[in-house]
């Protein structure tokens, strides 16, 4: 005899194959959904600070304004510096602490990519900013309204701002990040309290970058990791994006990838076009620098700003310094009008001449 098959058991079956299809059009669709690649994001994202004590350098800023928050005395907020020095991250980890998983519902963000004219500040940012915030479990009812890339606000946005700020401080709180201070105008500036985030410290970024590499398992030597912190100039964010694309492109992040990957001329390569520079006949010099920005690909710019550094570092008169120092900054600025490499390139090898002739003077 056959076994009676329940409801139930058929209602289940019915289910099961309900949550694989979907009805489209009268054609059963299967849906697939994969769970999220971490390997495909990129690692300024996955590695961006989550809390307050993630925050890599400025300890003195970060620990004020948590103090400021604890304590229910959060001010508008003026962050500028450099990029990547963690002005973001900062902002977005306090907005996690304060609201926690209403921070959806209690933050605005805006920055340059959206529209933030005028009529944003007069409609959007005054619309949110108006309306009484029910804090369903978060621990502030105060909102937050972000304002990212403040300094490429129209002006006339920022007038129409100051006034808003005023008017609803009692349930709003703004957040203003910008690279470039004085392109906010000072009504904004006064109404806020400043923090300046200077570039990171070396050894800052030279710890995060280990505990990257640690939780990335890279095969990282020192010369690597140094070359990286040298390159990234105090930008943690163009550090891993160095250190992530060189991983890409070789197994073994070292020195020599490093650069090659950046296009940044390598130490040795400097040393040695000073070396021409400073010894070896005009036209010698000229070819020499020519024939190695064509085998290697590098850019002229590249190769006056690392000589310039070079510059600082040799034994020479003062005045003699002074001088290339001065030739070369009127080089670098030319070249980035795209002026003509070879006539930049005829520039820097007369300049480096006469700084030998005044050597030559100052010696006798």
């Amino acid at each position: 005899m056959a076994e009676a098959i329940s409801p139930m058991e058929i209602d289940d079956e019915n289910n099961n194959l309900d949550s694989l299809k979907t009805q489209s059009k009268g054609k059963s669709v299967v849906v697939l959904t994969a769970p999220p690649d971490m390997k495909a994001t990129p690692w300024v994202e996955k590695y961006r600070p989550q809390s307050l004590d993630d925050v890599a350098a400025h300890r003195d800023i970060v620990e004020t304004i948590d103090r400021l928050a604890s304590g229910n005395r959060l001010p508008h907020l003026l962050l500028y510096g450099p990029p990547g020095t963690g002005k973001t991250s900062t902002v977005l980890a306090l907005a996690r602490k304060l609201y926690g998983a209403q921070m959806h519902n209690m933050v605005l963000e805006l920055n340059a990519s959206d529209d933030r004219g005028i009529e944003v500040v007069r409609q959007q940012i005054q619309d949110f900013a108006s309306t009484q915030s029910i804090s369903f479990g978060a621990k502030s009812a105060v909102k937050l309204i972000l304002l990212d890339e403040a300094d490429a606000m129209t002006k006339d946005a920022q007038f129409a701002l100051r006034r808003v700020i005023e008017k609803y401080t009692k349930n709003t709180r703004f957040a203003l990040i910008c690279n470039n201070v004085n392109k906010v105008i000072p009504a904004l500036q006064s109404r806020c309290t400043r923090f300046r985030f200077a570039p990171l410290d070396g050894v800052h970024v030279n710890e995060r970058l280990k505990h990257v590499i640690s939780a990335e398992g890279l095969d990282v030597p020192e010369n690597g990791l140094r070359a990286v912190v040298r390159l990234s100039n105090g930008d943690m964010r163009k550090a891993l994006n160095i250190l992530q694309s060189t991983h890409m492109a070789s197994q073994q992040i070292s020195e020599e990838a490093v650069y090659l990957c950046t296009g940044n001329p390598l130490p040795k390569d400097i040393e040695q076009i000073s070396y021409w520079l400073l010894n070896e006949p005009f036209a010698t010099t000229c070819k020499r620098i020519s024939e190695i920005k064509t085998r290697k690909g590098l850019a002229l710019v590249d190769i006056v700003r690392e000589v310039t550094m070079f510059v600082f570092k040799i034994k020479m008169p003062p005045e003699v310094r002074v001088q290339l120092i001065n030739e070369l900054a009127d080089i670098e600025y030319r070249l980035t009008f795209a002026c003509n490499d070879k006539l930049q390139l005829g520039s820097l090898t007369a300049a480096f001449t006469r700084a030998r002739a005044s050597l030559v003077a100052a010696a006798k």
